[in-house]
């Protein structure tokens, strides 16, 4: 069955991808939620004095300017911390976790409806098959390594756009071969 190859490396690209949510979790998590405290802590000192219509909550007097420009630099310098904090995390997820999930699923899909699915040509359900599986190691796989494992190389092979070629390609010759040879029971091939 030339769909098999698509679910077993579906799976195993789904454990991987998968894998990525409680990587992130004891990872990064972490050092955000440091960030969004100090991003708190700073501008809820700030926040005191502009309630108290810009009294120094110390000596009750009217606030210096210099104090002032400190409270908000350090409340400005906290949202930066923090945004810092979240950008490698939000790239994870949003980056190869998300599509990798989905790819993963994809290629499991695709590998089902090929077992129902009889061409006339062999050959074509082999090229549906590896239009998948090339086309989520060149995306996903690219995001994963560039993403997390931080190899520079896979944003340049990333850049050529093959990958969502190949999964652009493999979604209209599936759909073209179903739409065809959609038999209803698994086909030997």
């Amino acid at each position: 069955m030339i769909g098999k190859k698509n679910i077993v490396f579906g799976f195993l690209f789904l454990v991987l991808t998968a894998a990525l949510g409680p990587y992130m979790v004891k990872t990064m998590l972490p050092t955000a939620g440091e960030a969004q405290n100090a991003r708190v802590a700073a501008a809820g000192k700030l926040a005191e004095v502009v309630q108290s219509n810009y009294d120094d909550p110390e000596t009750l007097a009217k606030i210096a300017p210099d104090k002032l420009a400190q409270l908000n630099s350090a409340a400005i310098l906290g949202i930066n911390q923090q945004i810092n904090a979240r950008a490698p995390l939000d790239s994870i997820k949003g980056g190869p976790h998300a599509h990798g999930n989905l790819e993963a699923l994809l290629n499991i899909a695709v590998g089902i409806v090929l077992c129902f699915v009889s061409c006339k040509r062999a050959w074509m359900k082999q090229v549906i098959s590896w239009a998948f599986i090339l086309g989520t190691v060149l995306h996903s796989g690219m995001l994963l390594l560039g993403g997390v494992l931080d190899q520079a190389w896979a944003w340049k092979v990333l850049g050529t756009g093959a990958g969502p070629i190949l999964l652009l390609v493999g979604l209209l010759l599936a759909g073209i071969a179903t739409a065809t040879g959609f038999k209803g029971e698994i086909v030997r091939d």
